[in-house]
């Protein structure tokens, strides 16, 4: 009859057996790989466009319709091909997410006045490309805007901008907020 095999103890001025150095080892790297990724997941995510999941306009409008936002346009349209339009066609799910996140931490009333729409600034974190919404300018929102995030200085065109802790950037573009999600904003 064959013994099992038992496999051998440490050996002379070993530590830790040679079968847990690996798995010690691979648990200090997983540690160390969360704790940068947490320091520099915002510099990261403000600086290369991730993967977004992209979703139609009727996906959007119904998580909008089913948080309270509102949206208008000057053409009372959803057309992506026509700047008079308000679309959400090819929104990131995030900036979607994003906005719910704004109106249930303020409890403000929002609507949205400029979706991805052709008409805007181009860019990487575009309207277009599905990173930004417009809002209207509301006393309500403004307060909150200005009183929990953290003020930045002005964009190249002048806008005033503040920076939640999430990263998001709020412009202030005189009728309206012009708002970068990067992410939902804690969501």
């Amino acid at each position: 009859m064959k013994s099992p095999h038992v496999p051998a103890g440490p050996r002379a001025g070993d530590t830790v057996p040679s079968h847990r150095r690996g798995n010690t080892l691979r648990s200090v790297l997983t540690a160390l790989a969360l704790v940068l990724g947490a320091l520099f997941a915002p510099v990261i995510g403000a600086g290369e466009a991730q993967a977004a999941t992209k979703i139609s306009h009727a996906t959007a409008a119904s998580m909008f319709r089913g948080s309270g936002i509102t949206w208008s346009s000057s053409g009372g349209c959803s057309d992506r091909n026509n700047p008079t339009c308000t679309s959400f066609e090819q929104l990131n799910l995030a900036t979607a997410k994003g906005a719910q996140t704004l109106k249930s931490a303020s409890g403000c009333s929002l609507n949205i006045t400029g979706g991805t729409e052709t008409g805007h600034a181009g860019g990487t974190y575009s309207h277009w490309n599905g990173y930004k919404l417009d809002f209207s300018k509301y006393t309500c929102v403004g307060n909150y805007i200005k009183n929990t995030f953290t003020y930045i200085g002005v964009r190249g065109d002048g806008a005033p901008q503040w920076k939640s802790g999430a990263g998001n950037i709020y412009a202030d573009e005189g009728n309206h907020w012009d708002v970068t999600f990067y992410n939902c904003g804690g969501c």
